[in-house]
C-alpha cells in the first residue's frame, strides 16, 4: 500500500464540493486515513510551497491558499500517487482528462480544486506537515 496527501483546496470548499471530490476519490479505490479541515495561514502555507518559493506564482498561490479553510487527507491504495494523479486529472482543468476531479469541478489553472503529491518522497514531506502519526488510521475494518 502507498500513502499520498491530497488538500481539497480554498475553492473546493468554497463551492460546496468537498462532499462530491471525496465520493469521487473513494468510488476511485481510495482508503481515506486522515483528514481534516484548516485554514493555513501566509507562514504555514508557504512552508508547504517552500518548493516554489522561487517560482512566479508563489505568492499567488500562497494568497489563494490561505483565502479560506483548505481539507488536507491522507489518502491509501496500491500506487496511491500515480493513481491519485490520474484521478484528478492535469493541473489546467481545459487539458484535463474528462471524467477526472479537475476536469469536472477546477476554474482555472489557478483555481483547481485539489493539491496531490508528486513523488514518494513528497507523500512523506506533505503528510508530516498536516498529520502526526498518531492522526493516521492504519485499518477501519475496511
Amino acid at each position: 500500500m502507498q500513502r499520498t496527501l491530497a488538500i481539497l483546496k480554498p475553492d473546493c470548499v468554497r463551492k460546496n464540493l468537498v462532499g462530491k471530490v471525496l465520493a469521487h476519490l473513494q468510488e476511485a479505490g481510495f482508503k481515506i486515513v486522515a483528514m481534516k479541515m484548516v485554514h493555513l495561514n501566509a507562514k504555514t502555507a508557504g512552508e508547504f510551497y517552500a518548493v516554489h518559493k522561487q517560482r512566479p506564482f508563489f505568492n499567488d498561490l500562497v494568497k489563494f491558499m490561505t483565502s479560506g479553510p483548505c481539507v488536507p487527507l491522507v489518502l491509501e491504495k496500491e500506487n496511491a500517487i500515480q493513481d491519485y494523479r490520474k484521478t484528478i486529472g492535469a493541473t489546467d482543468p481545459a487539458q484535463a482528462d474528462e471524467g477526472t476531479v479537475r476536469k469536472l469541478y477546477a476554474d482555472s489553472k489557478e483555481q483547481n480544486i485539489v493539491h496531490g503529491s508528486d513523488s514518494p518522497e513528497s507523500a512523506a514531506y506533505e503528510i508530516a506537515h498536516f498529520f502526526s502519526n498518531a492522526e493516521l488510521v492504519d485499518n477501519f475494518g475496511a
